[in-house]
């Protein structure tokens, strides 16, 4: 049963990466969070400047631990002590950044990429300003299309994510989205992906494995 598992698992990752490949978006399979970093450093340059947005992802395939090694100009929206205003600055140095590292809330097997954000930090990066966007995401981010990836979002990934924040929203009571109209709401922004001029600007590593919401 694992070896059927694995095949299917391999041919949706296939069909994903040969349409993001179609929107000028670079897809990779990586079979483990060993190879994912083998694969960042390669596509990251020691001592350039990267950013990262918030992400479950990247602290769970230690992502964030390898940032911080000491090869490159890490903008460290983690780090210990920060203010509001100095999470503020770095979120305006990230769209300058050498490289932009973050996940995704869900791709489709067409090859778009479909996020919520709260307050665009890291939804505007995607779109605009840092030579290279690196999206690490697992296997379990992958829809059929767009309508499935609207449904896992709304119902799944924000809920979770507004209960890890601690909001006060009705979806971390019921455990559902309602479509709030809460000032704590974190469903703010709707950004779908559909392509890019430039091409392989955007990398998404795929990851055998399931990763963050």
């Amino acid at each position: 049963m694992e070896n059927n598992i694995a095949w299917y698992r391999e041919k949706q990752v296939e069909r994903t990466i040969k349409n993001l490949n179609k929107r000028n978006m670079e897809g990779y399979y990586i079979k483990d969070k060993e190879q994912l970093l083998i694969k960042l450093e390669e596509l990251i340059g020691e001592h350039t400047t990267v950013g990262v947005g918030d992400s479950i992802t990247l602290f769970e395939t230690g992502v964030i631990e390898f940032l911080r090694s000491g090869k490159f100009e890490f903008l460290d929206k983690f780090e210990d002590g920060l203010s509001g205003e100095d999470k503020k600055e770095i979120y305006i140095k990230n769209f300058s950044a050498n490289s932009f590292l973050c996940s995704t809330n869900a791709i489709t097997e067409e090859g778009e990429l479909y996020n919520i954000d709260g307050n665009g930090s890291r939804v505007a990066p995607m779109l605009y300003g840092p030579k290279q966007v690196i999206i690490v995401a697992g296997i379990n981010k992958i829809v059929k299309n767009l309508d499935e990836a609207q449904i896992r979002v709304r119902q799944y990934a924000a809920p979770l994510d507004a209960k890890r924040l601690n909001k006060d929203t009705p979806c971390t009571k019921i455990g559902y989205c309602v479509n709030c109209s809460s000032p704590n709401r974190i469903c703010n922004d709707f950004v779908t992906i559909t392509g890019q001029f430039i091409k392989g600007r955007i990398k998404v590593l795929i990851v055998d494995g399931c990763f963050g919401y």
